[in-house]
């Protein structure tokens, strides 16, 4: 589902004083085998080793918190379910085989045994199509309506308006704080690319999901974001734009440093010696 214009680092480049090459002060050397190291083993999205197993994991999690919610009638920690009857018992985990990969979850249980999970039922051991489902909840630029039918799909038509608006809750609330997370205060290496989901509110329709991928000064891969696009720029015009990319601060001495890393984008244009180049395929998925 990529869009086939992602852009390789051209590590011979990477040593010269160029525009988008690293900063005075970064290990060039470092830069090019971390970027060699990234071309080798992949930035995948999916399967054994794929960068979206952990955002699986916290999307599947925080349906899960919100079907409880909604079967017991109060938030975690809320006073109200205070001798209310039946309440939290705990979690269980549970590894679901998935189109990411394995993925293991805590799914929360209740006193009574009467909470019956539904977006990973008992029992069920595979789950798939959630790839779609996972890149487009953890998008930022999504609308609550837009989540919420996009959820109110993967549930049926057996589940509640309540319900669905629960489990929106949970999952905004998720996302929320993986958006907020800590970066590191360097990426050397980011990758820039795009995908394309279906998104359903009132009609389906393709939509743009912009992914800023990078690799650590230790040579793991991460995903910094993800930014919901409507359609009508291209990626590298999305990408380009100030409010487009990882919001967490690091401070302004990282700040300045994070300039220096060598970027990697869809449409990257450059006005001296190029640093990229067009593969002709994004990220494996």
């Amino acid at each position: 589902m990529s869009d086939g214009s992602t852009i390789a680092v051209d590590t011979a480049a990477v040593a010269k004083n160029v525009p988008g090459q690293p900063a005075e002060g970064v290990d060039a050397e470092l830069v090019a085998q971390l970027v060699e190291r990234a071309r080798a083993a992949g930035l995948q999205l999916t399967g054994d080793g794929g960068l979206l197993q952990q955002l699986t994991k916290r999307v599947l999690e925080s349906a899960l918190e919100g079907e409880i919610t909604d079967h017991l009638g109060y938030d975690k920690g809320d006073p109200a379910g205070k001798n209310g009857g039946n309440s939290r018992n705990g979690v269980r985990a549970k590894t679901v085989l998935t189109d990411v990969g394995p993925v293991e979850i805590e799914v929360p249980r209740d006193r009574d045994g009467s909470f019956t999970p539904q977006i990973v039922r008992k029992r069920q051991r595979r789950l798939s199509g959630v790839d779609d489902m996972v890149i487009s909840l953890s998008a930022k630029g999504l609308t609550t309506g837009e989540i919420q039918a996009h959820l109110a799909e993967v549930y049926g038509a057996d589940v509640s308006r309540q319900t669905i608006s629960t489990i929106t809750d949970k999952v905004i609330e998720g996302m929320i704080d993986w958006q907020n997370r800590p970066l590191d205060p360097v990426y050397p290496v980011i990758f820039l690319d795009a995908v394309h989901v279906k998104i359903r509110e009132g009609k389906v329709a393709n939509r743009p999901i912009y992914l800023a991928l990078a690799v650590t000064v230790e040579g793991t891969r991460d995903i910094l974001g993800l930014w919901a696009g409507d359609g009508g720029e291209g990626a590298g015009d999305r990408l380009g734009r100030p409010d487009v990319g990882p919001t967490q601060r690091v401070g302004d001495d990282a700040g300045r440093r994070q300039r220096g890393a060598v970027l990697a984008r869809p449409g990257y244009r450059n006005p001296g010696p190029s640093v990229g180049r067009r593969t002709g395929r994004g990220p494996r998925r």
